[in-house]
Protein backbone atom coordinates (compact mmCIF):
# COMPACT_ATOMS: atom_id res chain seq x y z
CA UNK A 1 0.00 0.00 0.00
CA UNK A 2 1.38 3.43 -0.90
CA UNK A 3 2.27 5.74 1.93
CA UNK A 4 -0.31 8.40 2.72
CA UNK A 5 -1.57 10.46 5.66
CA UNK A 6 -4.41 8.10 6.54
CA UNK A 7 -3.80 8.68 10.24
CA UNK A 8 -3.98 12.44 9.82
CA UNK A 9 -7.58 12.19 11.05
CA UNK A 10 -6.23 11.24 14.49
CA UNK A 11 -3.55 13.92 14.57
CA UNK A 12 -0.50 12.19 13.05
CA UNK A 13 1.61 13.86 10.39
CA UNK A 14 2.55 12.21 7.12
CA UNK A 15 6.13 11.70 8.36
CA UNK A 16 4.97 10.12 11.64
CA UNK A 17 2.77 7.69 9.72
CA UNK A 18 5.62 6.74 7.39
CA UNK A 19 7.83 6.09 10.43
CA UNK A 20 5.08 4.02 12.09
CA UNK A 21 4.58 1.91 8.97
CA UNK A 22 8.35 1.32 8.79
CA UNK A 23 8.51 0.09 12.38
CA UNK A 24 5.53 -2.22 11.80
CA UNK A 25 7.33 -3.79 8.84
CA UNK A 26 10.76 -3.92 10.51
CA UNK A 27 10.47 -4.51 14.28
CA UNK A 28 13.56 -3.60 16.36
CA UNK A 29 14.82 -1.01 13.91
CA UNK A 30 17.16 1.51 15.60
CA UNK A 31 16.64 5.29 15.13
CA UNK A 32 19.75 5.64 12.98
CA UNK A 33 18.61 2.81 10.73
CA UNK A 34 15.11 4.31 10.49
CA UNK A 35 16.63 7.70 9.59
CA UNK A 36 18.63 6.10 6.78
CA UNK A 37 15.59 4.24 5.46
CA UNK A 38 13.49 7.43 5.46
CA UNK A 39 16.37 9.56 4.14
CA UNK A 40 16.18 12.03 7.00
CA UNK A 41 18.16 12.98 10.09
CA UNK A 42 18.23 11.00 13.39
CA UNK A 43 16.87 13.98 15.36
CA UNK A 44 13.71 14.04 13.27
CA UNK A 45 13.23 10.31 13.77
CA UNK A 46 13.70 10.59 17.55
CA UNK A 47 11.06 13.34 17.70
CA UNK A 48 8.70 11.20 15.61
CA UNK A 49 9.23 8.17 17.86
CA UNK A 50 8.34 10.31 20.90
CA UNK A 51 5.13 11.50 19.24
CA UNK A 52 4.11 7.96 18.29
CA UNK A 53 4.75 6.81 21.85
CA UNK A 54 2.70 9.71 23.21
CA UNK A 55 -0.14 8.69 20.85
CA UNK A 56 -0.02 5.15 22.29
CA UNK A 57 1.13 3.47 19.07
CA UNK A 58 4.65 2.63 20.39
CA UNK A 59 6.03 1.63 23.77
CA UNK A 60 9.59 2.43 24.91
CA UNK A 61 11.65 -0.71 25.62
CA UNK A 62 15.02 0.87 26.36
CA UNK A 63 17.24 3.85 25.57
CA UNK A 64 16.39 4.82 22.01
CA UNK A 65 14.45 1.62 21.43
CA UNK A 66 10.70 1.30 20.78
CA UNK A 67 8.33 -1.44 19.75
CA UNK A 68 4.87 -1.19 18.22
CA UNK A 69 1.76 -1.76 20.32
CA UNK A 70 -0.64 -4.18 18.52
CA UNK A 71 -2.45 -1.85 16.08
CA UNK A 72 -5.85 -3.49 16.64
CA UNK A 73 -5.95 -2.10 20.17
CA UNK A 74 -3.71 0.96 19.79
CA UNK A 75 -5.43 2.53 16.78
CA UNK A 76 -8.94 1.81 18.12
CA UNK A 77 -7.98 3.50 21.38
CA UNK A 78 -6.47 6.46 19.49
CA UNK A 79 -9.62 6.85 17.36
CA UNK A 80 -11.85 6.76 20.45
CA UNK A 81 -9.68 9.32 22.24
CA UNK A 82 -9.69 11.61 19.21
CA UNK A 83 -13.48 11.30 18.88
CA UNK A 84 -14.05 12.18 22.54
CA UNK A 85 -11.71 15.16 22.31
CA UNK A 86 -13.50 16.41 19.17
CA UNK A 87 -16.93 15.99 20.75
CA UNK A 88 -15.78 17.89 23.82
CA UNK A 89 -14.45 20.75 21.71
CA UNK A 90 -17.65 20.91 19.66
CA UNK A 91 -19.74 20.92 22.83
CA UNK A 92 -17.64 23.80 24.13
CA UNK A 93 -18.31 25.72 20.90
CA UNK A 94 -22.07 25.29 21.34
CA UNK A 95 -21.89 26.85 24.80
CA UNK A 96 -20.56 30.13 23.39
CA UNK A 97 -23.00 30.51 20.48
CA UNK A 98 -25.24 32.82 22.52
CA UNK A 99 -22.17 34.87 23.56
CA UNK A 100 -21.14 35.35 19.94
CA UNK A 101 -24.72 36.23 18.99
CA UNK A 102 -24.81 38.85 21.73
CA UNK A 103 -21.51 40.31 20.55
CA UNK A 104 -22.84 40.37 16.99
CA UNK A 105 -26.03 42.23 17.88
CA UNK A 106 -24.28 44.50 20.36
CA UNK A 107 -21.71 45.43 17.75
CA UNK A 108 -24.37 46.23 15.21
CA UNK A 109 -26.30 48.28 17.75
CA UNK A 110 -23.16 50.18 18.61
CA UNK A 111 -22.63 51.11 14.98
CA UNK A 112 -25.96 52.90 14.68
CA UNK A 113 -29.68 52.30 14.18
CA UNK A 114 -29.01 49.51 11.69
CA UNK A 115 -27.99 47.37 14.65
CA UNK A 116 -31.59 47.29 15.80
CA UNK A 117 -33.36 47.72 12.48
CA UNK A 118 -32.26 46.27 9.17
CA UNK A 119 -34.18 47.67 6.22
CA UNK A 120 -34.90 45.11 3.51
CA UNK A 121 -35.59 46.13 -0.06
CA UNK A 122 -36.36 43.93 -3.03
CA UNK A 123 -38.51 40.88 -3.54
CA UNK A 124 -35.74 38.30 -3.16
CA UNK A 125 -34.49 39.67 0.17
CA UNK A 126 -37.97 39.93 1.67
CA UNK A 127 -39.02 36.43 0.61
CA UNK A 128 -35.74 35.00 1.90
CA UNK A 129 -36.17 36.55 5.35
CA UNK A 130 -39.83 35.52 5.64
CA UNK A 131 -38.98 31.95 4.64
CA UNK A 132 -36.13 31.83 7.18
CA UNK A 133 -38.39 33.25 9.89
CA UNK A 134 -41.05 30.60 9.22
CA UNK A 135 -38.39 27.86 9.19
CA UNK A 136 -36.63 28.82 12.40
CA UNK A 137 -39.50 29.88 14.68
CA UNK A 138 -39.60 27.39 17.51
CA UNK A 139 -41.99 28.49 20.27
CA UNK A 140 -44.27 31.39 19.36
CA UNK A 141 -45.38 33.30 16.27
CA UNK A 142 -47.35 36.54 16.65
CA UNK A 143 -48.86 38.45 13.75
CA UNK A 144 -51.03 41.21 12.38
CA UNK A 145 -52.57 40.07 9.11
CA UNK A 146 -53.62 42.55 6.43
CA UNK A 147 -52.88 43.21 2.75
CA UNK A 148 -50.76 43.60 0.73
CA UNK A 149 -49.39 40.06 0.84
CA UNK A 150 -45.94 38.83 -0.12
CA UNK A 151 -45.72 36.06 -2.71
CA UNK A 152 -44.29 32.66 -1.86
CA UNK A 153 -40.59 31.79 -2.46
CA UNK A 154 -41.53 29.72 -5.54
CA UNK A 155 -43.26 32.82 -7.01
CA UNK A 156 -46.72 31.35 -6.45
CA UNK A 157 -49.39 33.19 -4.48
CA UNK A 158 -50.95 32.20 -1.19
CA UNK A 159 -54.11 30.15 -1.48
CA UNK A 160 -56.44 28.79 1.16
CA UNK A 161 -54.85 25.36 0.67
CA UNK A 162 -51.27 26.62 0.99
CA UNK A 163 -52.21 28.60 4.11
CA UNK A 164 -53.73 25.50 5.69
CA UNK A 165 -50.63 23.45 4.88
CA UNK A 166 -48.12 26.03 6.13
CA UNK A 167 -49.95 26.74 9.38
CA UNK A 168 -50.48 23.05 10.08
CA UNK A 169 -46.74 22.45 9.73
CA UNK A 170 -46.04 25.10 12.36
CA UNK A 171 -48.71 23.70 14.69
CA UNK A 172 -47.26 20.20 14.26
CA UNK A 173 -43.89 21.56 15.45
CA UNK A 174 -45.58 22.86 18.60
CA UNK A 175 -45.46 26.55 17.64
CA UNK A 176 -48.04 28.67 19.49
CA UNK A 177 -49.60 30.86 16.78
CA UNK A 178 -51.58 33.99 17.63
CA UNK A 179 -52.81 36.18 14.78
CA UNK A 180 -54.97 39.30 14.76
CA UNK A 181 -56.97 39.63 11.53
CA UNK A 182 -58.95 42.58 10.20
CA UNK A 183 -61.79 43.05 7.73
CA UNK A 184 -59.37 43.33 4.81
CA UNK A 185 -57.94 39.93 5.69
CA UNK A 186 -61.13 38.28 4.44
CA UNK A 187 -61.15 39.69 0.90
CA UNK A 188 -59.92 36.39 -0.55
CA UNK A 189 -62.92 34.14 -1.26
CA UNK A 190 -63.14 31.23 1.15
CA UNK A 191 -60.60 32.62 3.58
CA UNK A 192 -63.05 32.97 6.45
CA UNK A 193 -63.80 29.25 6.29
CA UNK A 194 -60.05 28.58 6.13
CA UNK A 195 -59.39 30.64 9.27
CA UNK A 196 -62.23 28.91 11.10
CA UNK A 197 -60.66 25.53 10.26
CA UNK A 198 -57.27 26.73 11.47
CA UNK A 199 -58.82 28.01 14.70
CA UNK A 200 -60.40 24.61 15.25
CA UNK A 201 -57.01 22.95 14.65
CA UNK A 202 -55.05 25.12 17.08
CA UNK A 203 -54.30 28.56 15.66
CA UNK A 204 -55.47 31.27 18.05
CA UNK A 205 -57.05 34.12 16.13
CA UNK A 206 -58.93 37.33 16.82
CA UNK A 207 -60.52 40.04 14.69
CA UNK A 208 -60.49 43.83 14.83
CA UNK A 209 -61.98 46.33 12.41
CA UNK A 210 -58.61 47.80 11.40
CA UNK A 211 -54.89 47.09 11.80
CA UNK A 212 -52.13 49.73 11.42
CA UNK A 213 -49.71 47.49 9.53
CA UNK A 214 -48.64 43.92 8.91
CA UNK A 215 -46.47 42.37 11.61
CA UNK A 216 -44.71 39.11 12.39
CA UNK A 217 -42.77 38.41 15.58
CA UNK A 218 -40.93 35.09 15.97
CA UNK A 219 -40.06 33.88 19.47
CA UNK A 220 -40.00 37.52 20.62
CA UNK A 221 -36.51 37.85 19.12
CA UNK A 222 -37.15 38.79 15.49
CA UNK A 223 -39.79 41.17 14.18
CA UNK A 224 -40.81 42.05 10.64
CA UNK A 225 -43.04 44.95 9.56
CA UNK A 226 -43.28 47.52 6.73
CA UNK A 227 -42.02 51.06 7.25
CA UNK A 228 -44.11 52.37 4.35
CA UNK A 229 -46.89 51.04 2.14
CA UNK A 230 -45.71 48.50 -0.41
CA UNK A 231 -45.00 44.81 -0.61
CA UNK A 232 -41.23 44.64 -1.05
CA UNK A 233 -39.91 48.12 -0.20
CA UNK A 234 -38.56 49.27 3.15
CA UNK A 235 -39.44 46.22 5.22
CA UNK A 236 -37.95 46.53 8.71
CA UNK A 237 -36.26 43.52 10.29
CA UNK A 238 -36.05 44.07 14.06
CA UNK A 239 -33.53 42.48 16.41
CA UNK A 240 -33.90 42.23 20.22
CA UNK A 241 -34.38 45.77 21.49
CA UNK A 242 -36.78 48.08 23.30
CA UNK A 243 -38.45 48.72 19.96
CA UNK A 244 -39.21 45.03 19.52
CA UNK A 245 -40.52 44.89 23.10
CA UNK A 246 -42.84 47.79 22.29
CA UNK A 247 -44.23 45.97 19.26
CA UNK A 248 -44.93 42.90 21.38
CA UNK A 249 -46.87 45.13 23.79
CA UNK A 250 -48.75 46.68 20.84
CA UNK A 251 -49.68 43.20 19.67
CA UNK A 252 -51.01 42.38 23.15
CA UNK A 253 -53.18 45.54 23.08
CA UNK A 254 -54.81 44.59 19.76
CA UNK A 255 -55.12 40.97 20.90
CA UNK A 256 -57.08 42.02 23.98
CA UNK A 257 -59.19 44.36 21.85
CA UNK A 258 -60.01 41.67 19.26
CA UNK A 259 -62.94 39.30 19.16
CA UNK A 260 -62.40 35.55 18.73
CA UNK A 261 -63.77 34.08 15.54
CA UNK A 262 -64.11 30.54 16.82
CA UNK A 263 -63.61 28.50 19.94
CA UNK A 264 -66.74 29.24 22.01
CA UNK A 265 -68.88 26.25 22.99
CA UNK A 266 -71.12 25.03 20.20
CA UNK A 267 -74.88 25.26 20.64
CA UNK A 268 -77.05 22.25 20.01
CA UNK A 269 -77.47 21.46 16.32
CA UNK A 270 -81.20 22.18 16.26
CA UNK A 271 -80.56 25.69 17.67
CA UNK A 272 -77.95 26.68 15.12
CA UNK A 273 -78.99 28.82 12.16
CA UNK A 274 -78.47 27.74 8.59
CA UNK A 275 -74.84 27.78 7.45
CA UNK A 276 -75.54 30.75 5.13
CA UNK A 277 -76.89 32.80 8.05
CA UNK A 278 -74.07 31.65 10.30
CA UNK A 279 -71.55 32.85 7.70
CA UNK A 280 -73.21 36.28 7.67
CA UNK A 281 -72.99 36.44 11.48
CA UNK A 282 -69.31 35.55 11.42
CA UNK A 283 -68.60 38.23 8.84
CA UNK A 284 -70.52 40.75 10.93
CA UNK A 285 -68.61 39.68 14.03
CA UNK A 286 -65.36 40.24 12.13
CA UNK A 287 -66.40 43.87 11.58
CA UNK A 288 -66.92 43.75 7.79
CA UNK A 289 -69.12 46.30 6.07
CA UNK A 290 -71.88 45.44 3.61
CA UNK A 291 -69.69 45.81 0.52
CA UNK A 292 -67.00 43.49 1.90
CA UNK A 293 -69.62 40.97 3.04
CA UNK A 294 -71.16 41.09 -0.42
CA UNK A 295 -67.78 40.36 -2.04
CA UNK A 296 -67.27 37.41 0.28
CA UNK A 297 -70.76 36.05 -0.41
CA UNK A 298 -70.49 36.74 -4.12
CA UNK A 299 -73.48 39.08 -4.17
CA UNK A 300 -74.05 42.80 -4.63
CA UNK A 301 -73.85 45.19 -1.64
CA UNK A 302 -77.61 45.72 -1.84
CA UNK A 303 -78.29 41.97 -1.66
CA UNK A 304 -75.81 41.66 1.20
CA UNK A 305 -77.66 44.41 3.10
CA UNK A 306 -80.94 42.52 2.71
CA UNK A 307 -79.37 39.27 3.93
CA UNK A 308 -77.88 41.05 6.95
CA UNK A 309 -81.22 42.65 7.83
CA UNK A 310 -82.96 39.29 7.61
CA UNK A 311 -80.42 37.65 9.93
CA UNK A 312 -80.65 40.51 12.45
CA UNK A 313 -84.46 40.29 12.43
CA UNK A 314 -84.43 36.50 12.87
CA UNK A 315 -82.52 36.93 16.14
CA UNK A 316 -85.13 39.33 17.52
CA UNK A 317 -82.67 42.22 17.83
CA UNK A 318 -82.43 45.61 16.14
CA UNK A 319 -78.72 46.22 15.43
CA UNK A 320 -75.72 44.43 14.00
CA UNK A 321 -73.87 44.75 17.29
CA UNK A 322 -76.76 43.13 19.13
CA UNK A 323 -76.84 40.37 16.52
CA UNK A 324 -73.18 39.58 17.08
CA UNK A 325 -73.56 39.64 20.87
CA UNK A 326 -76.64 37.41 20.71
CA UNK A 327 -74.96 34.91 18.38
CA UNK A 328 -71.91 34.77 20.67
CA UNK A 329 -74.13 34.30 23.73
CA UNK A 330 -75.80 31.34 22.02
CA UNK A 331 -72.40 29.80 21.31
CA UNK A 332 -72.62 30.04 17.54
CA UNK A 333 -69.43 31.99 16.92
Amino acid sequence: MADGSVLGAVGLSDFDERLYRLLLRRPGLRPAEAAAALETGPARVRAGLARLADAGLLRRTGPGRYEAVPPEAAIEWLVDRRRLETEARLAAVRTVVSDFAQLYHSGRMGSGPAGVVEVLAGEEAVKRVITELQRTVGVELLGFDRPPYVGRPDDSHDTNESELEGTRQLLARGVDIRVVYCAESLDRPGRLETLIRLAEEGERSRFVAHLPFKLRIADRRIGLFPLVDGVYDNIALLHPSRLLDALVELFDVYWERGRPLAGLPQAAAQERPAEADLLVLRLLNAGLKDEAIGRHLGVSPRTATRKIAAVVESLGVTSRFQAGAEAAARGWL
